[in-house]
């Protein structure tokens, strides 16, 4: 299939052919007819991809920050590779869809195959979305005019935060689409509506639509003519659709406000607010997040947990249906929004020009049908000659991007496959790694007898339902840290490979840092003391990680990292294990927490996990105490020991062991040889991570 795509490197905008996407739980899966485009939203997107780097930076300066603190604790080398890697992904365009239902997940009830939907989908020839953000479209209303729900529910969300009622006057700042469709509504609810924008068409079409439509000039022309149309008292609001970086609109705003009238920011502004302007007449400032209640929240559009009704009286799928509805009955107009119709394949006459003057809103047309085998792209005939080694990745995420792909660009494998589920990640991941096929569909690697490893990437709660799936078709498995989330999980994977008799690897890297091995030739095998901690940084609570389902938390989903660096130390096995957390019951802080680990050899070992440390220290700090001696690892960048006769300091860039570590997986792989990590010590590791979730619990040591 196709997809629009920004090229945040290069700045163009890219028709992709890339692998369809294949239905998840509580998604559905939609065959596009056609899409709109917000000119405007768009636009900055393209314009930030075309941007150099240093425009880019002006852009996000939150970001600049990020990269500094990043330089200051992992170096100048690894952050230009983050930086670079993460403009190696490209940003898929567009988010106001119509098609039809060609599959439904698990879980999804409400649709069925052959059902019009509207959605917030890309610009693409089939999308996958969340139930939660898609909606039925009524029988009377068409597809072109469907695909402005989603748009709609933008400016209704808008609307409803600034609470109008009948009669009252608002000012609409910016008549693009969004401005135009904010106007039609605050009409339908009986409001007077007076509107501003630099363009001379679009102010023209407002007025066709009963506005009173004016040139946006200075600020004080602005306001006066306000106070002219509302007998000096103000307006009773002003809803802002505009995008610029001045401060100037939010100031003329609350010029042109009444005494207590209410500003809503739907668009982008400056946001250096005068206090004098609000303080005076007591004005409410509010800023409305796209469609409505349930945006950005997982548990809502992920998971399909809908909001209550009687508590949420709008939210946004709700506000997406209220939309079509309006459109259904007539109460909201918006073929005569519609510019110009284009083929997809003419999309560039679009995106050629997005300044282009009288054009409100574009619709891209697609094709009525697609081949349905056309789930597999093929990229270029192997560069390799055949061998033994032939791998495939499942999973094209951030980590895979940024470390693997750089980690096994050069090796000597074939390399066949990398699957996504959406597509688009995996064709240019595959691109960039010199893989042979980009695919969606993970059947595809199980069943492909030349595969003999499979990677697995994804997100944690589907690890070991993968690797089972993998060792059950006869193939090795590199499974990227946690194993399992559960003891079943665990149970599951060890019976698939007792019947396959295939290795298992886990993605515990640092073990294969030469700042670890060098530390590790200077043990002797006698009882240690270990300290290690992660300065791991604050991840907010509704990230997928802390889902005890989904992500496992951090202590299995990330500490257990350092449970395995410590049994790599210690080259023992862990006998106990207590864990201590800030907080108390029954809401303790797993971000926060000591791990305290007794070893079969009588070594001990102490893990803090912090996440409230400064990002300018180190971010993980091994401390190793042995005969009288003690050896420092300093967040992989240096290897110092103290009393430790004959030991070479070591000191250079950041290394946590990702390239060893694969060099390695890949020889063993063509060579033969053994696991990269001995399998009792991966059940070991797990284990413990999972005794450390029960200590807390019962808070009491745990015996393995």
């Amino acid at each position: 299939m196709r997809q629009i795509i920004q090229d945040l490197k290069k700045g163009d905008t890219i028709l992709e052919e890339i692998p369809a996407p294949v239905v998840k739980a509580n998604h559905v899966l939609i065959q596009t007819s056609c899409s709109l485009v917000s000119l405007g939203t768009e636009k900055m997107l393209v314009d930030f991809g075309k941007a150099n780097m240093l425009d880019k930076a002006k852009q996000q300066p939150d970001k600049v920050k990020m990269v500094l603190d990043k330089i200051r604790t992992d170096g100048l080398l690894p952050t230009i590779e983050a930086v670079r890697n993460k403009l190696d992904q490209p940003l898929a365009l567009g988010y106001s869809n119509a098609g039809r239902v060609i599959a439904v997940g698990k879980g999804i009830s409400e649709f069925k195959p052959g059902d019009r939907v509207v959605s917030n989908g890309n610009h693409a020839e089939i999308v996958c979305v969340p139930a939660n953000l898609v909606a039925r479209l009524p029988d009377n209303v068409s597809d072109e005019e469907g695909s402005f729900a989603i748009v709609g529910a933008i400016g209704l969300q808008g609307v409803r935060l600034a609470a109008p009622t009948f009669g009252e006057t608002f000012v609409v700042i910016g008549l693009g689409l969004i401005g135009l469709i904010t106007s039609k509504i605050l009409l339908a609810n009986g409001c007077n509506v007076i509107g501003f924008d630099i363009d001379p068409y679009k102010i023209k079409l407002a007025e066709s639509f009963g506005l009173r439509a004016f040139a946006a000039g200075e600020v004080h022309e602005q306001v006066n003519l306000v106070r002219s149309i509302t007998n000096e008292t103000g307006s009773d609001g002003v809803i802002i659709t505009a995008s610029s970086r001045s401060n100037s609109i939010i100031s003329a705003s609350a010029q042109m406000c009444r005494k207590r009238g209410r500003i809503i920011l739907v668009g982008v502004t400056g946001l250096e607010l005068s206090r004098a302007d609000f303080y005076e007449k007591e004005l409410s400032f509010q800023v409305s997040c796209s469609y409505g209640p349930g945006r950005y929240d997982e548990s809502y559009e992920q998971k399909g947990q809908d909001y209550p009704l009687p508590y949420v009286r709008w939210s946004e799928k709700r506000n997406i249906e209220a939309v079509l509805k309006a459109i259904s009955t007539g109460k909201l107009e918006v073929k005569s929004l519609i510019s110009e119709v284009v083929p997809l394949d003419e999309y560039l006459k679009i995106y050629g020009n997005l300044k282009r003057q009288s054009v409100i809103a574009s619709i891209l047309k697609y094709p009525e049908r697609l081949k349905p085998e056309d789930t597999l792209v093929n990229l270029r005939e192997p560069e390799f000659p055949k061998s033994p080694g032939v791998l495939a990745i499942i999973g094209a995420g951030n980590f895979t991007g940024s470390t693997i792909i750089p980690a096994i660009r050069k090796l000597q494998v074939r390399k066949k496959y990398i699957i996504s589920a959406r597509g688009l990640s995996a064709k240019m991941l595959a691109k960039k790694g010199n893989f042979e096929n980009a695919g969606s569909d993970q059947g595809q690697v199980f069943k492909d007898t030349e595969v003999n490893l499979v990677m697995i990437t994804t997100r944690h709660n589907l690890h070991a339902k993968m690797a089972a799936e993998a060792l059950r078709n006869g193939k090795n498995v590199f499974v990227e840290k946690p194993l399992a989330l559960n003891e079943n999980e665990l149970k599951e994977i060890l019976s698939a490979q007792k019947l396959s008799g295939r290795t298992i690897n886990v993605g515990f890297n640092r073990r294969f840092s030469p700042y670890a091995e060098a530390v590790k030739k200077n043990l002797n095998g006698s009882p240690i003391n270990i300290t290690a901690t992660m300065n791991a940084g604050f991840i907010p609570q509704n990230s997928w990680l802390h889902d005890p389902e989904e992500g496992g938390g951090r202590i299995i989903g990330e500490a257990c990292h350092f449970i395995d660096l410590c049994s790599f130390f210690t080259g023992s096995r862990i006998l106990q294990v207590c864990m201590n957390s800030m907080g108390t019951q029954p809401r303790p802080n797993t971000d926060n927490v000591s791990i305290l680990l007794k070893y079969e050899n009588g070594s001990n070992a102490v893990i803090n996990y912090f996440s409230n440390g400064s990002k300018t220290y180190s971010k993980e700090r091994v401390e190793i105490y042995s005969d009288e001696r003690t050896f420092i690892i300093d967040n992989w960048r240096s290897a110092t020991g103290y009393g430790a006769r004959g030991f070479k300091n070591l000191k250079g860039r950041q290394d946590k062991g990702h390239k060893a570590q694969f060099r390695l997986l890949v020889e063993r792989l063509s060579n033969g040889g053994k696991a990269l990590i001995a399998l009792e010590s991966l059940i070991n590791t797990t284990r413990a991570s999972f005794a450390a979730i029960e200590s807390m619990k019962c808070n009491s040591w745990v015996k393995l």
